[in-house]
């Protein structure tokens, strides 16, 4: 894990034009309806939107409501596709598990360091979702982030309707931008960030000293319910992680419950 923190911050810090490339956006943007497939999983709607910047899947859960609903935006990490990350890391059963009334998107993002970022821009991700005829939700948007997602993420900050980023294990580089989220930018004072550590723990423990409102925890715990108060009230959390890189996003003991600490509604 050492390898790849060193690897993913080098990258970073020698080709910062990587992040800016597009891998196929330009041709999403020009298209004025795009290709989807519906199904039902996990008894919510689900839809895989087929793009110039990839695939797009988008889901809602049984009895979602649109007029209370928010967005989340779920943005895998490296060595595999949102087609992958769906399936592998059975999304849409933690998403279930969470009880959040939202439409949840997952789109493609990069899946090595070679690999340009498919959509620096989340007005261009939010539009090719409407232009397959889904109506996204006008409440709280939220970004968690897995890993080498970190190289999407830090490029939405500025977006002006993400209250919340959540980092799993995603803190190898561009904590200037989550400085500005968090801290600096001018919409910080109304953002809240949640750090999950594990093979970045060093890296995370480190960005959260700088902050007094900063609150940490020791492990994940088994339920929203094992927050405290002051936890569950920070403007910035950081926990360290028990599970490990992979088990952050597969396990299921970690995203459904670190959605509930987000100002979305339940189902």
């Amino acid at each position: 894990m050492k390898s790849l923190v060193v690897a993913l911050a080098l990258v970073f810090a020698v080709s910062p034009a990587l992040a800016k490339k597009t891998a196929a956006v330009e041709n999403a943007k020009d298209d004025d309806k795009l290709e989807k497939k519906e199904d039902t999983v996990q008894g919510g709607k689900h839809w895989r939107i087929k793009t110039g910047a990839g695939a797009v899947h988008v889901w809602v859960p049984a009895g979602y409501d649109r007029e209370t609903a928010g967005t989340v935006i779920y943005v895998h990490g490296y060595w595999t596709d949102a087609d992958g990350a769906w399936k592998d890391h059975n999304l849409a059963k933690q998403f279930r598990a969470s009880r959040q009334n939202a439409l949840f998107i997952v789109p493609d993002a990069p899946a090595s360091n070679e690999a340009a970022v498919n959509w620096p821009s989340l007005k261009d991700l939010r539009k090719a979702v409407s232009r397959a005829n889904i109506v996204l939700p006008d409440g709280p948007v939220i970004v968690m982030g897995h890993s080498g997602a970190f190289r999407t993420v830090m490029q939405w900050v500025d977006h002006k309707l993400i209250s919340q980023i959540i980092l799993l294990d995603a803190m190898y580089a561009g904590q200037s931008a989550f400085d500005d989220f968090i801290a600096e930018g001018k919409r910080a004072d109304h953002h809240k960030l949640v750090v999950v550590g594990a093979g970045t723990a060093e890296s995370s423990a480190s960005f959260i000293k700088k902050y007094k409102f900063a609150v940490a925890r020791e492990k994940m715990p088994a339920s929203y319910g094992d927050f405290s108060k002051r936890e569950k009230r920070a403007k910035l959390l950081y926990i360290r992680s028990q599970f490990e890189h992979n088990a952050i996003v597969t396990s299921g003991k970690v995203i459904p419950v670190l959605l509930r600490l987000t100002p979305l509604k339940s189902v």
